[in-house]
């Protein structure tokens, strides 16, 4: 089956859906269920909802979301740990805006401020690092918070800092890296999977090769996806097309964004800065050489070096069952808090805090429609 091209035509929507849905319909009959597809991108999770399409899919294919929020799979000490770093006298917390109201064990960084410490919303990291040259009286510490995505970003405002000599800025890397969880994830046997929609985003950094070993080593099918319904829609045509054809590859739906050999030099900038190290993940425990440390060269420059602060022992909030959503085991509809306790308003775990947690975007789900 062919990648479709540039997806513009109005009207390949519905046609795409009208496929989708005979697709899973025979797909259904094949393996006597619905098939059931994870995606891997919290923006995907938001599409599948404000667009309607998993209304528009519900009875033909089972769609779980996974571990695609950076904010979501970011672990309970972590916050602490920002919490913590927050509180100390002369430092401004530079942070993203989803990160601000993630609960911990006693507040979150939003609670901080309203107390008196300095956390500041930043839209970049390059927006830290100019915070560090206006505040020279202050230690301004960047939360280094994504996926390959957002990674590559970071560790050029550390390059930055370096060049400039900004002794006061300093970043806590809780980043994380995709193709590590997925294998993670394809080790375990809590969920059976028969495809995965791959993050566009995490796949133009990374290259759609990363993701081979899923059909090749676990004989799952994978389909990199872009963010329009049109292009989500032409991933699922094609995960189901290898489904019914019993075939399991990394396919690529998204090759105006995304290379087989991805972008070179942002991998060059991450790896400047960063190694592989083992890191915590919210509801996946510890993966191996899944998350990105700041190398011995920019130490300066690492606020846990730096600040001597480590990530304390802390508990999942009670009731929230965010971890197992993240692993696929439960739809946000399954938690007993989901949308009487937990809401957009007061929320009890990370799921429903980010724009990408996939708890906000079933709340969000609009009725069933394609444009």
């Amino acid at each position: 089956m062919k990648t479709p091209g540039r997806l513009s035509d109005p009207g390949l929507g519905r046609q795409l859906l009208r496929r989708v849905q005979e697709a899973a319909a025979r797909a259904a009959d094949q393996l006597g269920r619905p098939a059931l597809l994870m995606e891997v991108c919290g923006t995907h999770t938001m599409v599948l909802s404000s667009t309607g399409l998993r209304g528009l899919l519900a009875g033909l294919l089972e769609l779980r979301s996974g571990p695609g929020c950076p904010v979501c799979v970011t672990p309970a000490a972590g916050i602490e740990a920002l919490m913590e770093l927050a509180r100390l006298p002369g430092v401004i917390l530079a942070t993203f805006g989803d990160m601000i109201r993630v609960p911990g064990q006693n507040g979150s960084l939003e609670l901080e401020r309203a107390r008196g410490a300095r956390v500041q919303v930043v839209y970049s990291p390059s927006d830290a690092a100019v915070l560090a040259r206006e505040n020279p009286n202050r230690q301004v510490i960047l939360a280094g918070v994504g996926f390959e995505t957002t990674a590559p970003m970071v560790a050029a405002s550390l390059l930055q800092a370096s060049s400039e000599y900004l002794p006061n800025f300093s970043v806590y890397s809780l980043h994380k890296l995709v193709p590590p969880v997925m294998r993670a994830l394809l080790e375990t046997t809590e969920v059976q999977v028969d495809g995965f929609i791959l993050p566009g985003h995490v796949s133009a950094v990374t290259g759609s090769r990363a993701f081979d070993f899923i059909g090749r080593k676990y004989n799952i099918p994978a389909v990199v996806a872009g963010f329009t319904p049109v292009e989500v829609l032409a991933a699922l045509h094609l995960l189901l097309g290898q489904i019914l054809s019993g075939t399991a590859s990394t396919a690529n739906a998204y090759p105006w964004v995304v290379r087989e050999e991805g972008n070179k030099r942002a991998r060059e900038v991450m790896e400047t800065c960063f190694y592989p190290g083992d890191s915590h993940w919210r509801g996946l425990g510890q993966i191996q050489a899944s998350g990105l440390l700041i190398r011995d060269e920019f130490a300066r420059y690492d606020a846990g070096h730096k600040f001597k602060v480590g990530p304390p022992a802390a508990e999942e909030p009670p009731g929230c069952r965010c971890g197992e959503l993240l692993r696929g085991v439960i739809t946000p509809l399954e938690c007993a808090l989901y949308g009487q306790r937990c809401t957009p308003a007061s929320p009890v775990g990370p799921c429903m805090v980010s724009s990408e947690g996939a708890c906000a975007a079933y709340l969000g789900e609009v009725p069933r429609r394609i444009d």
